[in-house]
């Protein structure tokens, strides 16, 4: 993390895996958010990855072998602390955000995203269902059937798209995207910082407990999820690098 004209400056670094997160990643991720609202030289947070890659999401490696099942995971301290920082986080998106690269984005107060960001929602491809409360927020922000079909049939989306429903605040060209979401970052550090925050506060809080409620249970269908069969196959595809055969189900 990075503190410069009272804006912290969160990167995703894991380029040769496309920043996939493991579980020490998300414990580092969730660490910074935290040193950064508690920090009062703080007003503002952007969390991005490089200038053409966000995040591919899970290192499917790690998730198997380290499930996020229970509450003392990586992914559970990320899922307690990005939805309850106090000051306003700005996402650059400028590249691929897959799984929990699009779902956080949920949690964000802005988000920016270059033309070629590409988004994805692969849980049902995968056997098995959506985390950090996309289940309830996706509906809740792009309606019912938008969010079906970005969450049931789980294909690749662009940044328009994603600004259409509303993951996406703005969609910019991929040379000024970092400066952009500086630039709002830095307009957000100048305004009263105690408005800002009650303001944030005010839109939140009237959702806190359904979210809190929707990432307890979809990790509860998570955790039976992973040993399915129909996970097992998805998985085995995925590393065999073929298609999954779910006929026999």
């Amino acid at each position: 993390m990075e503190v410069a004209e009272r804006v912290a400056t969160v990167r995703l670094e894991r380029l040769e895996k496309k920043n996939a997160l493991t579980i020490e990643m998300y414990n580092e991720l969730a660490a910074a958010l935290d040193a950064a609202d508690a920090d009062h030289a703080v007003r503002a947070v952007v969390l991005q990855g490089s200038a053409d890659c966000f995040t591919a999401g899970n290192d499917l490696g790690d998730f198997l072998k380290r499930p996020p099942v229970g509450e003392t995971s990586g992914a559970f301290r990320l899922f307690a602390t990005l939805p309850e920082l106090q000051k306003p986080v700005v996402a650059a998106v400028g590249g691929p955000a897959i799984g929990i690269g699009t779902t956080l984005l949920l949690h964000c107060d802005l988000v920016y995203a270059a033309e070629r960001a590409r988004f994805q929602l692969p849980f049902v491809k995968l056997g098995i269902v959506p985390e950090f409360a996309s289940s309830y927020l996706l509906p809740l922000i792009a309606g019912y059937q938008r969010a079906a079909e970005l969450l049931l049939l789980g294909e690749p989306f662009d940044a328009r798209k994603a600004c259409e429903v509303g993951i996406v605040t703005a969609v910019v060209p991929a040379e000024k995207l970092l400066d952009e979401a500086r630039a709002a970052a830095l307009r957000l550090a100048a305004l009263p910082p105690e408005s800002v925050r009650l303001t944030k506060a005010l839109m939140k809080e009237k959702h806190g407990a359904a979210i809190a409620a929707a990432i307890t249970e979809e990790s509860a269908v998570l955790r039976g999820r992973l040993s399915s069969p129909e996970a097992k196959e998805a998985f085995a595809a995925f590393f065999e690098k073929r298609k999954p055969d779910f006929s026999r189900f």
